[in-house]
């Protein structure tokens, strides 16, 4: 099993191919997670290190996860505890990780680029757990697992993502690998949200909820991330909520083989209702049971794991 890269920094990097390696290796480790004893000795003597400088639930804890399932040693750093705090630069916290000869760092950041200035000046392996607004690639790799999953292919589904596109990284991820792997993607989103150069991405722009969503395969809705905006982009969370919100009266306007996504955190009743996220077409606990068996899956390909030691 082929994997080019030492770092995997975005889906930019990837290729239709390096897309669908990842996604075929993902079905062992996900069989992995759903044994008694769900314990590997693929990456024993290795280290990660998860440098968060973010707030995170999901990613945090599922890369820890993934890195205990292969029997690596996983060490957690948050911004708040690191040296940052005393003035030390992202590019000298590095170098000193890197003088404990670590195989993994996992970061996030608020900043964009900073796996990338990571990846140029350290030996060991960088692994993006999202930069600023710029890309999410494991959120956008556990998607597709999830969709494949459900749908058994993914070219030629067509995608509805919905909400605070301007600010997502997991909509930039997520149209990147959906382009390349033969998707059809629309977004949807009051005006203020979405980028003027989104449909030089390759994808439709719609600004009507029920409209976008009547003959989609796959439902994405985002977050508004109001930690990231610098003035109020809409009238009120009501009103956003009202138009844009999806809930179980608009969901019947949808096919009723539809799925429906979030990478979470969720705000319930905002942009999207709690009878459709604990509802039947919901796949986000899925999403979250995938996100442990992709970065298994990473750490396996990037630092060449033992195809014996998975078995």
């Amino acid at each position: 099993m082929s994997f080019p890269h030492k770092d995997l920094l975005g889906i930019n990097q990837l290729s239709k191919e390096d897309i669908l390696t990842i996604l075929d290796a993902t079905e062992s480790f996900r069989q992995i997670s759903q044994r008694p004893i769900k314990k590997v000795p693929t990456l024993r003597g290795r280290t990660i290190i998860n440098l968060f400088f973010e707030p995170s639930t999901r990613t945090r804890t599922s890369f820890e996860i993934a890195g205990k399932r292969l029997s690596a040693d996983v060490i957690n750093i948050s911004g708040s505890t690191s040296s940052v705090t005393k003035g030390e630069t992202i590019l000298d916290t590095g170098y000193n990780l890197q003088a404990m000869n670590p195989d993994i760092i996992v970061v996030r950041h608020s900043t964009p680029g900073v796996p990338h200035i990571l990846a140029r000046n350290l030996e060991c392996s960088i692994i993006n757990a999202g930069d600023g607004a710029h890309e999410h690639p494991t959120q956008a790799l556990l998607d597709m697992a999830t969709i494949r999953e459900h749908k058994k292919t993914l070219q030629g589904l067509k995608v509805a993502i919905v909400g605070d596109i301007s600010h997502s990284r997991v909509a930039r991820s997520n149209i990147l690998a959906m382009n390349k792997l033969g998707m059809q993607v629309t977004v949807v989103g009051p005006p203020t949200l979405i980028p003027l150069e989104m449909e030089s991405l390759g994808v439709e722009v719609s600004h009507d909820l029920v409209s976008a969503i009547r003959d989609v395969d796959v439902i994405m809705m985002l977050r508004i991330q109001a930690e990231r905006h610098n003035q109020t982009s809409f009238p009120s969370l009501r009103e956003y909520s009202n138009l844009f919100g999806l809930n179980a009266e608009k969901l019947k306007k949808a096919r009723e083989d539809v799925i429906i996504l979030h990478p979470g955190p969720v705000n319930r009743g905002v942009e999207i209702s709690p009878d459709v996220i604990d509802g039947n077409h919901s796949l986000i606990l899925n999403q979250v049971n995938n996100g442990v068996a992709i970065r298994m899956t990473l750490m396996y390909l990037l630092l060449g794991g033992s195809d014996e030691n998975t078995d």
